[in-house]
C-alpha cells in the first residue's frame, strides 16, 4: 500500500457547496459481487477501513479535472471527487471508468445525466453533433444566440461544450476580442461579453483551463467588461495589473506555486467581482467554478506547508527586531491571508496546518506583534490569534503558562490581549468586544482538558487570578474610588459594561478563585457605585453582576453582603428611580423576589432589619411584604424553639422505630374509621399505614394536648377571626409513600372545625365540596409528620392574615391549606 500513484483523497460535496474531506486511502477497482459490477473502492491508510465503495455505473457522468480530479455523482444531491497524489494514478482509474462504460479515455467526461422531455430527445438525437458557426466577426450574434439557447438543455449544453473545446474555438474569441476592442466595435464587444459568460455557465474544467491559462485570462476578463447593461465599460484588467500589485515578502522560489497563486487569485476575482451575481437558476452551473478556486486553495497552503526554508524564513523576519515596520506590516497580512486559506481545509488538513505554525513559533511572533504601535499590525495580528484561539484553546493556554514562569507580568501575552481590549480607541470597541469573546473563550472551563497528570483548569484559574486578573479589572477599580463613578462617558461605560460581562461569566463558572478574589479585593461594592452611572445598561450590568452572586446562594457571598451592607447602593437606585415602570426596576424587584421565593434566611433577616422603612410603602408589588412575613415567620421559630425541636422529635419517631417508643397510645388514633374523618381530608395508603401506624399517635396527642392548655389563654384572639371565608389553619401530617398523601389533623372540632359545620360564617361550612388538602413534601426524600412549609409561593397570600389569628390552638407559624 506504499504506491502512491493511487494515493486520493476522498471528498463529497456539502449543502454549502463546499467540499468536505472524507479521508486519505489508497484506491482500486474490483469486481464487487454484492454490487454485481466493477466498483471503485477506497481504503484510508491510516486503519484500512473501507472510505468508499462506488460502483461504475453505465449511465453515470464521469468528470476529469486537472489532471488530478475525478468527478461525478451518486445521486441528485451527493457529489464525490477522488483527489490523486500523482497523475498517473489518476489516469489509470480514469480508464479504467473509460473501459467499464465503453468510451474514450481521451474525453473528460464519459456523458451528461439528462432530464429533458422525449420531443427534445428525439430532435437532439436526430443530429449527433453541435455545428458552430465560423469565428468571425459578423457571425457573433448567431453565436451569441446559439450559446444562449443551448444553456437550457442538459444534453444541448454538453455538445457545445465539446464543440468549443474541440475547435479550439476560445482562443479564436480572444483574438476577435482583441480586433474588436482595436476597432472600438462595441455592438462585437457585447456580444462577446454573452459569448464568455455563456461559456462559463458551460461548467466545463476543461474549457476554465483553458480560459485561466496564463497567457488567456486577462483578454477573458477583458470580454467580461464590456457588459451591455452599463454605460461604460468596467476596468478590471487596469485594476488587475496597476491596483493589485503581488508583494512577494519571502521570496518564492517554485514557479509552479507562484503561478498557482496568480491564478487562483485571478480567478477569485473573477468570481466575486467580474461575474454578475448568479440567479437562483444560474447557482449551481458555476459550481465548477467554485471546486477549482477549492482546490487551489488547498494546493497553495499545502506547498507552502511543505516548504520548510519559508516558513522558517517567514518567523525568523516577523520576530527579528532589525525587521522594518513596513516589511513586518506586510509579513502579518500575509500570515493572516495564510491562516484566511486554511479555513477552507478540512479538519485534519487544519490540525497539521497549525500544529505546523505552532511548531515553527506563532505564539512568540504574535507577543512581538502584538507589542507594536501600529494599529493596523496590531489588527492584523489580532484576528491570527483568534484563528489560533478558536482552533486549540489549550495550546494557547499551554504557552502563556510557560512564558510566565520567564518574563513580567506585564509582557504576557494574555495581558497584552487584556491591554488592548481596554485600550481600544474605536468610539463602538469593536476590536474589544473582538477580544473579549477570545478571553471568555480561554477562561471557559468546558473546552479545558482533564488528564490522569494535570488538571489544565486548576492550572490556568491559578495563572490567570495571579497573573492577570489584576489587569482586567483595573478600569473597573479605577472608576469606582468614589459613591459615583468618576468618568461616566459612553466609551468608558462600554469598556466597563464588556468587563463586567466577562467578570459575571466568571462567577457562573468558576469557583472559589473568584470568590476569593471579589471578597478579598472588595469588588462586589465597587461595581455597585455603577449603579449610580447615567447610562441605563452599565447600572443593569453591575445588577446582572449582584444577581448572579446572590443566585449561587452561597454562605461565603451571603456574609460578605450583609457584612459590608451591599443592598444599599440597590435599594437607593430602586428609590431614585422612582415610579418608573422600566428594566431597572423590574431588574431591581426580581433580585429581591428571588430572596423571598428562595428563602434565602440571612439576606431576608438583613433587608427586612436595615432597608424595611425604606421599602414598606411599596405596594404595588407583594414582594417586600412577601419578605417581612418571612423573616416575621423566621422569628417566631426563633422565638418558639419549642415548634422547631417537636418537630425533629416527630421526625425522629417517624423515621427511627425505636422500641421505647411504642406505647398502647399510639394506636388510638389509627383505630378511628374511615367514615368519622371529614370530607376533603385525605385517606392513607394502606402501605403508609403499614409502616407507621404504631409510630404517630403518642408524640402527637401529647404535643396536641400542650397546644390546648396554651392556648385556652388567648380566647379574646381566638374570637376575633381574620379569616372571614379564607381556608381554615390547619397543619398537615405527610407521608412518605408512593402517592405522597396528605392527612390532616386528627379530627376533632377544635382542630378542623373551629365552628359547627353548618354555621354561617364558618372556615368548615361546605367542605364537602371541597379538594383534598395537598401535601407539602420536605426536603430530600424525607417527609416529616408536622410540616411547616416554608417555600409554597401559593400560601402566601393566606398566610398574610394567619399569622394574627389564632382560631385554631395548632401551631400559628405555618399552616397548610384547607378547602374553604
Amino acid at each position: 500500500m506504499t504506491d502512491t500513484r493511487r494515493r486520493v483523497k476522498v471528498y463529497t460535496l456539502n449543502e454549502d457547496r463546499q467540499w468536505d474531506d472524507r479521508g486519505t486511502g489508497h484506491v482500486s477497482s474490483a469486481y464487487v459481487e454484492r454490487l454485481k459490477g466493477t466498483s471503485l473502492l477506497v481504503r484510508a491508510e491510516s486503519d484500512g477501513s473501507l472510505l468508499l465503495e462506488s460502483k461504475i455505473n453505465p449511465n453515470t457522468a464521469y468528470q476529469k479535472q486537472q489532471d488530478t480530479l475525478i468527478v461525478w455523482s451518486e445521486a441528485e444531491n451527493y457529489d464525490l471527487a477522488l483527489s490523486f497524489q500523482e497523475k498517473a494514478g489518476c489516469d489509470e482509474i480514469w480508464e479504467k471508468i473509460c473501459q467499464v462504460q465503453g468510451k474514450d479515455p481521451s474525453v473528460d467526461i464519459t456523458q451528461e445525466v439528462v432530464d429533458e422531455s422525449e420531443e427534445e430527445r428525439f430532435d437532439d438525437m436526430s443530429s449527433p453533433g453541435l455545428e458552430l458557426p465560423p469565428c468571425e466577426l459578423n457571425r457573433l450574434e448567431d453565436l451569441a444566440e446559439l450559446v444562449a439557447s443551448s444553456l437550457p438543455s442538459p444534453l444541448r449544453r454538453e455538445k457545445l461544450a465539446l464543440a468549443v473545446e474541440n475547435e479550439g474555438y476560445i482562443r479564436k474569441l480572444l483574438e476577435l476580442f482583441r480586433v474588436c476592442e482595436d476597432l472600438e466595435n462595441h455592438e462585437g464587444l457585447h456580444h462577446l461579453y454573452e459569448i464568455i459568460k455563456g461559456i462559463f455557465l458551460l461548467n466545463r474544467t476543461a474549457l476554465f483551463e483553458v480560459m485561466f491559462s496564463e497567457e488567456c485570462i486577462m483578454d477573458v476578463i477583458g470580454c467580461l467588461e464590456f457588459d451591455p447593461v452599463l454605460p461604460q465599460p468596467r476596468r478590471h484588467r487596469e485594476f488587475l495589473t496597476k491596483t493589485a500589485r503581488f508583494k512577494e515578502v519571502i521570496p518564492i522560489s517554485d514557479p509552479e506555486l507562484r503561478q498557482k497563486i496568480h491564478q487562483t487569485y485571478r480567478v477569485q476575482y473573477i468570481q466575486d467581482m467580474v461575474l454578475p451575481t448568479p440567479s437562483v437558476f444560474e447557482e449551481n452551473m458555476l459550481s465548477t467554478l467554485h471546486s477549482f478556486i477549492f482546490f487551489n486553495k488547498v494546493e497553495i497552503v499545502g506547498m507552502l506547508q511543505d516548504d520548510e526554508k519559508f516558513l522558517t524564513d517567514l518567523f525568523a523576519q516577523l520576530t527579528d527586531e532589525a525587521t522594518e515596520d513596513d516589511k513586518r506590516h506586510e509579513l502579518v497580512n500575509f500570515l493572516k491571508e495564510f491562516c484566511a486559506f486554511s479555513q477552507t481545509l478540512q479538519p485534519q488538513n487544519r490540525d497539521a496546518f497549525f500544529k505546523t505554525l505552532s511548531n515553527m513559533g506563532i505564539l512568540p511572533a504574535l507577543e512581538v506583534i502584538l507589542g507594536m504601535d501600529d494599529v493596523q499590525v496590531r489588527g492584523a495580528a489580532t484576528d491570527i490569534f483568534s484563528y489560533l484561539v478558536e482552533y486549540n484553546p489549550s495550546m494557547v493556554r499551554e504557552f502563556v503558562m510557560q512564558e510566565s514562569q520567564q518574563n513580567d507580568d506585564d509582557i504576557l501575552l494574555i495581558n497584552l490581549i487584556i491591554e488592548h481590549m481596554i485600550c481600544d480607541t474605536d468610539p463602538e470597541l469593536g476590536g474589544a468586544v473582538q477580544l473579549m469573546g477570545l478571553l471568555r473563550t480561554l477562561v471557559d472551563p468546558e473546552n479545558m482538558l482533564a488528564t490522569a497528570n494535570k488538571t489544565e483548569k486548576t492550572e490556568f484559574l491559578s495563572f490567570f487570578y495571579k497573573h492577570c486578573m489584576h489587569v482586567l479589572s483595573a478600569p473597573l477599580l479605577a472608576n469606582t474610588t468614589e459613591e459615583k463613578p468618576s468618568k461616566d462617558d459612553f466609551q468608558t461605560s462600554q469598556l466597563l459594561a464588556l468587563i463586567l460581562e466577562l467578570l459575571t461569566f466568571c462567577v457562573e463558572h468558576h469557583t472559589y478563585h473568584i470568590k476569593n478574589y471579589i471578597i478579598n479585593k472588595d469588588i462586589l461594592r465597587r461595581v455597585l457605585v455603577l449603579t449610580a452611572s447615567q447610562h441605563a445598561f452599565l447600572a443593569l450590568c453591575a445588577l446582572r453582576f449582584m444577581r448572579r452572586i446572590i443566585g449561587l446562594k452561597d454562605e461565603f457571598y451571603n456574609r460578605y453582603i450583609m457584612r459590608n451592607f451591599l443592598f444599599e447602593p440597590v435599594v437607593k437606585a430602586f428609590l431614585s428611580n422612582g415610579s418608573r415602570y422600566n428594566l431597572m426596576n423590574s431588574a431591581i424587584i426580581e433580585m429581591f423576589e428571588y430572596v423571598r421565593v428562595e428563602d434565602v434566611k440571612s439576606l431576608t433577616a438583613h433587608i427586612v432589619e436595615n432597608y424595611w422603612k425604606a421599602l414598606e410603602d411599596v405596594d404595588y408589588v407583594q414582594t417586600f411584604k412577601g419578605l417581612k412575613l418571612r423573616y416575621e415567620q423566621q422569628r417566631e421559630r426563633q422565638d418558639n424553639p419549642k415548634l422547631d425541636s417537636m418537630r425533629s422529635i416527630l421526625r425522629n419517631h417517624r423515621f427511627r422505630r425505636d422500641a421505647r417508643t411504642l406505647e398502647d397510645e399510639e394506636e388510638m388514633w389509627f383505630n378511628t374509621d374511615e367514615d368519622d374523618l371529614e370530607d376533603g381530608e385525605a385517606v392513607v395508603p394502606p402501605s403508609d399505614k403499614m409502616k407507621s401506624e404504631e409510630d404517630l399517635m403518642d408524640p402527637i396527642s401529647k404535643f396536641m394536648e400542650r397546644k390546648k392548655l396554651k392556648d385556652s389563654e388567648d380566647k379574646e384572639v381566638l374570637g376575633k377571626s381574620g379569616l372571614s371565608g379564607r381556608q381554615s389553619p390547619s397543619f398537615k401530617l405527610s407521608f412518605s409513600g408512593s402517592t405522597k398523601s396528605s392527612l390532616s389533623s386528627p379530627p376533632s372540632s377544635a382542630s378542623l372545625n373551629p365552628g359547627s359545620p353548618g354555621s354561617p360564617g364558618s372556615p368548615g361550612s361546605g367542605s364537602r365540596n371541597s379538594p383534598p388538602a395537598a401535601a407539602v413534601p420536605t426536603k430530600g426524600a424525607l417527609v416529616g409528620l408536622v410540616d411547616y412549609p416554608d417555600d409554597d409561593d401559593e400560601e402566601d397570600e393566606e398566610e398574610e392574615e394567619d399569622v394574627e389569628s389564632k382560631e385554631d390552638p395548632l401551631p400559628p407559624s405555618k399552616k397548610s391549606k384547607l378547602s374553604s
